[in-house]
């Protein structure tokens, strides 16, 4: 598969802007379709800053606990491959797994940068491909959990993952699940973490799919996007 290595930086809130990351890895890797090899864990250097992540009173640190939730962690910047076909709105009211909101992708599947796959990555701070510090320190946890559906069933998504992001104060490890086919009705996902060295993660959550599995495209929904204990 030919990867592009164009990505989009995405300011919630802010116009929509496209960008080369510094340090990206053009390679088939975390949140890419097909990606056989897993990212190395890597060290981090004593001048990356990384912020502890303390859980709430359940024991939990979310990624998406809902629009605007102070709970909120991470942020979906990290646009991939095909990002002219993807449209998320945070704010969606159809069917949520917790009321209010959750989150709505569309992924049109029209192939506009030719990479024939999308997805996005969570990241801290935004636009943080391994080049700026940050991100935070999960060791206290032991898996990720997260609620999903499609539109219709049948979706396929190549890779859900946690972190994968490379460079020079890149992610110390990552983990995912995948192929994963949705279904209509919600249901929830978990991707293990024991065993893995999370003291520096900078992409939180990270999704792909492929127009080859997906060739009409597809509208997807997420919610409860938290670590665990």
């Amino acid at each position: 598969m030919n990867i592009t290595r164009t990505a989009v930086v995405v300011l919630l809130g802010a116009a929509m802007a496209v960008a080369d990351p510094p340090g990206a890895d053009v390679s088939p890797r975390a949140g890419m379709p097909n990606a056989t090899t897993p990212s190395p864990s890597i060290q981090v250097p004593p001048e990356a800053v990384t912020n502890p992540a303390k859980p709430d009173s359940h024991g939990f640190f979310y990624i998406y606990a809902g629009k605007g939730s102070p709970q909120n962690h991470f942020i979906p910047s990290g646009w991939m491959g095909d990002y002219g076909d993807l449209r998320i709105d945070d704010a969606n009211r159809e069917n949520s797994k917790n009321a209010p909101t959750s989150i709505k992708i569309a992924y049109s599947a029209k192939s506009s940068q030719g990479a024939n796959w999308a997805g996005i990555y969570w990241q801290q701070p935004a636009n943080n491909w391994g080049n700026v510090s940050g991100g935070y320190d999960l060791s206290h946890y032991k898996k990720l959990t997260f609620w999903a559906r499609g539109a219709h069933g049948g979706e396929k998504i190549a890779e859900f993952k946690v972190g994968g992001i490379t460079g020079d104060v890149g992610d110390t490890d990552s983990a995912s699940i995948g192929p994963v086919t949705l279904t209509q009705d919600w249901k929830q996902y978990t991707i293990d973490l024991s065993g893995k060295s999370l003291v520096h993660i900078i992409g939180g959550f990270a999704w792909s799919a492929s127009r080859t599995d997906n060739p009409q495209g597809f509208s997807i929904y997420l919610d409860n996007i938290r670590f665990e204990s």
